[in-house]
């Protein structure tokens, strides 16, 4: 797929004027060396807590109204591309509803729409927290996308997850449904894919359905790249003080001054993610 990446670079642009403003305060961390958590990868923060990650948390809804400031674009209507205020990577984005919507309810038409226009610009890997048990840590509807090349790894479970598609195993312990997507669709037709394969995902997981229940029943989190879209049942948010979103599943982990490293490497990473899954589901 031949992107021409503008989103992107226009993400590059705004971050560096916002820097200069001190509007955006990129997050300090260093990568630990950890083979024998291969192929997870464990960073350590180093910046003061975000309050976003502390206990009082932050202010109510911090996009209602967003800091214009972090504003990158507005890609389909109802939709706003912003920075994260609290970036580790580059170029981090929030993909928000302009209105009103709540991050713990249905994801929407509207809401695939405007993430299959982003991404037919802009490739990467797109993923969602459904609540705070999930590692939301804002109320207000928001999808995030960590911009990627084309033909780049999005993340680095990613080979496990395309061996999974091609070899047709279901070996994790925790309740999860991963679906491979169709590659070359126009943004109308993979949004419409991307919206199937969540509303099927949700019912095998007994998340719910849309049109019989108001929200999801149980949080979740959402993985998303070119090959394939992830969903896993998530029962609480953290283990050894470990705070984990979408992005554990993903293979990604960040230690704070409360996570328990030596927990993690006596019990190992796939432990930790099985002790945040909703195990008890089928």
């Amino acid at each position: 797929m031949q992107r021409r990446e503008r989103y992107w670079q226009q993400a590059l642009e705004v971050s560096e004027r916002a820097r200069e403003e001190g509007d955006l305060i990129p997050l300090q961390t260093d990568q630990l060396v950890l083979p024998e958590l291969d192929p997870f990868r464990v960073r350590e923060l180093l910046s003061r807590t975000p309050r976003h990650l502390r206990p009082d948390g932050p202010r109510p809804n911090p996009f209602l109204p967003w800091e214009p400031p972090l504003e990158v674009a507005r890609p389909a209507p109802g939709h706003v591309l912003l920075l994260n205020k609290y970036p580790v990577q580059s170029a981090h984005l929030l993909l928000i509803t302009q209105g009103w919507q709540p991050q713990n309810g249905w994801l929407q038409s509207g809401d695939w729409q405007a993430l299959a226009m982003v991404a037919a610009d802009t490739g990467g890997l797109w993923f969602f927290n459904s609540c705070a048990e999930a590692g939301a840590s804002q109320p207000h509807r928001h999808l995030q996308l960590l911009p990627r090349h084309a033909g780049e790894a999005s993340c680095p479970l990613a080979p496990l997850l395309q061996a999974q598609l091609e070899n047709g195993d279901r070996p994790w312990a925790w309740p999860y449904r991963l679906s491979p997507r169709q590659q070359g669709l126009e943004p109308a037709a993979a949004a419409m894919e991307l919206a199937g394969i969540y509303r099927d995902h949700s019912r095998q997981l007994g998340l719910g359905d849309r049109s019989a229940d108001p929200a999801p029943r149980h949080p979740y989190n959402l993985l998303i790249d070119d090959h394939w879209l992830l969903t896993v049942r998530r029962r609480r948010e953290h283990c050894a003080g470990f705070s984990i979103n979408a992005l554990g599943f993903a293979g990604y982990l960040l230690r704070t001054r409360r996570s328990d490293l030596d927990w993690l490497k006596e019990h190992g990473p796939w432990q930790l993610l099985a002790a945040v899954a909703d195990c008890g589901a089928t």
